[in-house]
């Protein structure tokens, strides 16, 4: 931590004339290019239970997820076949879902007209693969690498906006509104490389530096690294200072029309953090106390972004 002078929201250096919506709109077109291999994130791994099922919906399809005897991850079209009644209001006995109209039993590896689909849970998000989306499909998810297990903490939170992936990505790819737009997180926030409109894969990352403030007068500097994945991901990485390591994912999932007929997107973000500090092995045993704060903050930003997002949308859906 550091002791940092006082600045009024207003006296900051403005950054409009850095924002370059070109630089951000090459940013957001080449994430768009880069294969996803047909997954989308669609759960935090601790709402995927073995004692009940869980509706999900992507693309407008409806889906259920839960885990067999084993543990393991499983998900699939969310009627009935039967008679279209909702499986996520089923049972899960002895690891099989059974559908509470008239009783259907549903085994993991399909039956009765059902059949899973691809699921990958990766300790952290549950993703599921839906190769209607014309891709390629691909065994796993487009992964970054993450801080080992044994020494970091995670959080998931979930938001839906009235948006589009885009327009999440784009608010992401959009680190120069930081400071100005979440002056309760940020501080001293400057953007140290941007990649040029034509910039190839190799230099296609940003990198910040910013505070982050821990109260009135005291934040904690660090360097952090933006960069894109696949099609419907930001990457924030802290690469040089406190927690370095440390990442957040943001995973953008059309969830499809709403009954107004405008798109709805889940915003499934994952804070995994790390620190070789040895009091980080106390953060990690506090996990129940400490998750919460950390789903809170990310949460509190997302209020505000997706507002951002919507915005975006509503914007573009008006036409010129």
């Amino acid at each position: 931590m550091r002791r940092r002078p006082p600045t009024r929201w207003a006296e900051q250096e403005p950054t409009v004339g850095q924002a370059d919506a070109a630089v951000i709109g090459a940013a957001l077109k080449r994430a768009r290019e880069r294969p996803s291999g047909n997954w989308f994130a669609v759960a935090p791994s601790g709402d995927v239970r073995a004692d009940r099922p869980l509706g999900l919906r992507v693309l407008g399809r409806e889906l259920v997820a839960w885990r067999d005897r084993a543990g393991t991850a499983v998900a699939g079209p969310g009627a009935c076949p039967h008679l279209g009644a909702p499986l996520a209001r089923g049972r899960i006995v002895c690891g099989d879902l059974v559908c509470r109209w008239h009783g259907l039993r549903l085994a993991p590896d399909g039956g009765a007209g059902w059949r899973p689909l691809p699921c990958h849970d990766d300790g952290v998000l549950t993703w599921v693969r839906l190769d209607q989306a014309g891709e390629d499909p691909s065994p796993r998810p487009v992964l970054p690498a993450r801080p080992r297990p044994a020494r970091s903490l995670h959080a998931v939170i979930r938001a839906v906006g009235v948006c589009e992936p885009e327009d999440v990505v784009a608010n992401r790819l959009d680190p120069w509104h930081g400071a100005w737009f979440h002056p309760y997180s940020f501080a001293r926030l400057r953007v140290a490389h941007a990649p040029p409109a034509g910039a190839e894969n190799a230099d296609d990352r940003f990198l910040v530096e910013v505070t982050y403030r821990l109260g009135p007068r005291l934040g904690v500097p660090v360097l952090a690294e933006f960069t894109s994945p696949e099609p419907r991901t930001v990457v924030m990485r802290i690469v040089e200072g406190e927690g370095a390591g440390s990442v957040v994912e943001t995973h953008a999932t059309p969830l499809g029309p709403g009954r107004d007929g405008r798109p709805r997107t889940a915003v499934i973000e994952a804070t995994i953090a790390t620190s070789e500090r040895p009091g980080f092995a106390v953060a990690r045993l506090a996990a129940p106390v400490v998750r919460p704060l950390m789903r809170r903050a990310a949460a509190r930003l997302w209020r505000d972004d997706l507002a951002y997002a919507e915005r975006r949308y509503a914007l573009r859906a008006e036409g010129p």
